[in-house]
């Protein structure tokens, strides 16, 4: 800025920057000023440069080249001082050293919060100092003596009522576990200190001038997706700056760094995974192998909650059960070390274990967790992905990797089992056994013959199981039968439970309705099964409508609807059976309670067709509520029951249509049917139910739409008898069997069933092949109308006496009063209980009066 433009007028500046200290905010004033303080230092800088230049050019000749007497002055002071100059390893000496004073302040108020921080502070400055030199002797004596005075402190805490304060408190935990683990680095140094501190303090610190080395290059492990030119002349580069090589020496230091590190926030586990894997192809030894597997799986499974998806990616899964194989195979391999839940963990990072012969090594972990992991996040991917895609049916076939892994994990347990000394508890081999039963217990035998076959394929031959033997694998029901049975000694509660129904499910699958049924009836689980979790009653749920289906196909009717009742009747079968959330418009249903009725669902391959559940329900409860239709409008003095309150309403609803056009659903063909057997045209309502194409979704369709046929001939037969019997005096055998296209021993034969069960007022004339109608009292539509009222009205009377109990608590005398003038009213009078009496005079008094059930009361009574 030139002085043209300083040189203003000094009166217009201020009131310009009095103008914009009124007007202007705080930031755009800071602004200003920062602006004006540039702009002043641009100015001065600005005058020395013309300074000097004037004087410069003021000077000539011999003058220019000759100091003036005050410069030489200034430089002479400034000689005479003497100037410090610290090198950095005095000067990073110094801050420890003031750490180390803050450290032993902190000490002498027993301030365990303000210890706390400091020793991060020192721990970062020796890392710096470690790296040139050699550990500083401040540091071993601060830590040693921390470890003391810790240790003291913590007795008299035992001791002592006066507790510390909630933040000292944790700062001597945190302390606890930071003095622990750094002092296991340097616990030789502090030995050597606690042997003599007065000596090792006075010992000189000799510099030992070491050769430079070379730096090697580190060895590089390739990556997928990254060419190996692009990373000539680099290395990963790691804390400190210095480059991270993965020696075997170093893989368990890695390991527990990162372990260290899980569950922090910024974490980024794709980088840990990626050295997990280096460290995987630099291991030599079993044991290495074994920890670096451990963490590497564990760390794939944390991928899943830091993405946006809840489920694991199929690459990712793929990677996890492809390590999980390995670590089996080099647990098989190497029967000296074991993976256990009950196992300490291994403390040296320096010096891995060396066991003795004989002596097996415990590392921590589990195999059952892995695989029960495995698989839940199998089916969790499977509840998100469309089923009606290719990527369903992809993702559905590593369900056979799983199963061969769960096979191979079952046999290592059983292996560990064996050992006493190892003290396996038997809920690991529980787990397992229940894992390998639901992959099979909902599929035809044929499909589980494969999936055994192949699992046992990938097992090595020297390896067997002992619950379930190789020789086995063949006979299906018996492998169901044998895990079953299994559980249900072994374990409790929740598995038992759940090992029992599938059971059942599968002899229901395969048609043994006989065996299922009295195994459900026989468990009692009925009774209890409102005690059990969610996911057992789903599966309770499936039973008993996989046992209506079975009850079906066997041909029997009232069974299979007797059974089906509970779950189709409800008209909630997609939430019963964990096929689907049904979202009411008012229900008040929380986003968590919803999140997790949807992670309850079931995959879709392992799905009930609904709607083939919903055909079976209607046809049974058609074939039992028409001839019951039937017989009650033919006999009014018949109570009224009602069979399927479902099929009931849903008949009304098609009844009260105007115009009825051809069946489109599987309903519309249900009641169309019913319509036209009630009516007595059977051979209709047998083309319309065996018209439905969803028949042909189960195991021997023709078989099933012939028994349909032959059930609906009989069940049109019932109805025609119940609907026209007041019509005939007497009717054929042979008349019949020729309008049902029966045979004339089944005609008789359905005849005197119904006249067993006094359903038919009639007798069978074996030698006229005749049915003779027994005719009974004719009732008028007044004498019907006239005992419907007698019926209510007993019904009102038997309602009110219990409600007069239930209030009067059952006393007697509740309406009891006394009589009039001279008379002797009350219960027991001459005159009757309750009634009028006559006195000698002739003259009638009142007496005692008893409650008579109103008008009503009288009514009836006349």
């Amino acid at each position: 800025m030139s002085r043209f433009f300083t040189a203003g007028d000094s009166s217009s500046e201020s009131s310009s920057s009095d103008e914009e200290e009124l007007y202007s905010d705080p930031e755009a004033q800071a602004k200003s000023e920062d602006e004006s303080e540039e702009e002043t230092e641009e100015e001065e800088e600005e005058e020395e440069d013309e300074s000097s230049s004037s004087d410069e050019a003021g000077k000539t000749g011999v003058n220019k080249f000759l100091r003036k007497e005050q410069e030489s002055s200034e430089e002479s002071e400034d000689e005479d001082k003497v100037t410090i100059v610290k090198s950095a390893k005095d000067k990073r000496l110094e801050e420890l050293e003031g750490v180390v004073k803050l450290i032993d302040n902190a000490r002498k108020i027993n301030d365990w919060s303000s210890i706390s921080t400091e020793f991060d502070k020192l721990n970062r400055q020796v890392v710096k100092l470690a790296e040139k030199e050699k550990l500083p002797k401040i540091y071993v004596r601060t830590i040693a003596e921390l470890e003391d005075f810790m240790n003291e402190t913590i007795a008299a805490q035992k001791v002592t009522t006066k507790k510390l304060n909630a933040t000292n408190a944790r700062g001597l935990n945190a302390m606890k576990q930071k003095i622990k683990r750094n002092n296991r680095e340097y616990a030789s140094e502090i030995d050597k200190y606690r042997a003599d501190k007065t000596e090792y303090m006075m010992e000189e610190e000799e510099e030992e001038v070491q050769p430079v080395e070379k730096v090697k290059k580190p060895k590089t492990v390739s990556i997928e997706g990254i060419d190996a030119g692009d990373d000539e002349g680099f290395a990963t580069v790691g804390r400190g700056g210095k480059a991270l090589q993965y020696t075997p020496e170093s893989i368990l230091k890695h390991l527990r760094s990162i372990v260290e590190s899980r569950g922090k926030k910024n974490t980024d586990r794709i980088e840990q995974i990626r050295i997990m894997e280096k460290l995987l192809e630099v291991a030599t030894t079993p044991y290495q192998t074994v920890r670096v597997l451990l963490s590497l799986i564990s760390t794939r499974f944390d991928l899943t909650t830091s993405t946006s998806t809840n489920y694991m990616s199929q690459e990712q899964w793929k990677m996890a059960d492809h390590e999980y194989s390995q670590l089996l195979e080099m647990l098989e391999d190497n029967r000296s070390i074991v993976v256990v839940e009950n196992a300490e963990e291994w403390e040296d990072d320096e010096k891995p274990p060396q066991p003795a012969p004989g002596e097996t090594i415990k590392i921590p972990g589990s195999i059952v967790s892995i695989a029960e992991r495995l698989d839940d996040e199998l089916t969790r991917s499977l509840q998100h992905i469309d089923p009606h895609t290719a990527e369903y049916i992809e993702r559905l076939s590593d369900e056979q990797a799983l199963y061969n892994n769960i096979l191979r994990g079952l046999i290592y347990v059983e292996d560990l089992q064996k050992n006493d000394k190892l003290e396996i508890p038997q809920d690991g081999a529980n787990r397992m056994v229940m894992r390998r039963l639901e992959h099979i217990y909902f599929k035809p035998s044929q499909v589980v013959t494969i999936l055994e076959e192949t699992a046992w394929k990938s097992v090595p031959s020297q390896l067997d199981s002992k619950i379930t033997p190789r020789s086995g694998a063949k006979d299906i029901a018996t492998l169901v039968q044998v895990l079953s049975t299994y559980l249900f000694v072994h374990s409790q509660d929740i598995i038992r439970a759940r090992a029992y129904l599938c059971q059942v499910y599968y002899f229901a699958l395969h048609d043994q309705y006989y065996r299922a049924r009295d195994m459900l009836l026989m468990s009692h689980l009925q009774e209890t099964i409102t005690n059990f979790n969610i996911n057992t009653q789903i599966l309770f749920n499936r039973t008993l409508v996989q046992i209506g289906l079975c009850a079906f196909r066997a041909n029997l009717v009232y069974e299979s609807q007797n059974t089906l009742q509970d779950i189709c009747g409800s008209g909630r079968q997609k939430e019963l059976l964990a096929q689907g959330v049904m979202i009411q418009r008012y229900s008040q249903v929380t986003p968590e309670q919803e999140k997790l009725e949807r992670q309850r669902q079931l995959p879709f391959h392992m799905h009930i067709n609904l709607e083939l559940l919903e055909c079976v329900y209607l046809t049974c409860s058609m074939l039992l509520e028409v001839p019951l239709l039937a017989q009650t409008g033919s006999s009014p003095d018949i109570k009224k029951r009602v069979i399927s309150k479902t099929y009931r309403r849903l008949l009304e609803f098609h009844e009260r249509q105007i115009f009825t056009g051809p069946p489109e659903n599987t309903r519309d063909h249900v009641m169309q049917a019913s319509r036209a057997l009630a009516a007595g045209e059977w051979k209709k309502a047998a083309d319309l139910i065996c018209s439905i194409k969803i028949w042909d979704l189960m195991a021997g369709s023709d078989k099933i739409k012939e028994m349909l046929s032959e059930q609906i001939q009989e069940e049109g037969l019932r109805t025609y008898l119940f609907t026209y019997a007041p019509f005939y005096d007497t009717l054929a055998v042979s008349t019949l069997a020729s309008m049902f296209d029966l045979t004339e021993r089944k005609v008789a034969a359905i005849v005197s069933k119904m006249i067993a069960h006094e359903e038919l007022a009639a007798a069978l004339d074996q030698v006229n092949s005749a049915i003779i109608f027994r005719k009974g009292v004719e009732l008028s539509r007044l004498q019907s109308l006239a005992l419907a009222l007698s019926d209510k009205a007993s019904g009102l009377i038997e309602a009110n006496e219990r409600t007069l109990e239930q209030r009067t608590q059952g006393t007697s005398s509740a309406f009891e009063r006394q009589g009039a003038q001279g008379g002797r009213g009350g219960r027991g009078g001459r005159g009757g209980r309750g009634g009028q009496r006559t006195d000698r005079g002739g003259s009638r008094t009142r007496g005692g009066q008893q409650f008579g059930g109103g008008a009503l009361g009288s009514a009836i009574k006349v």
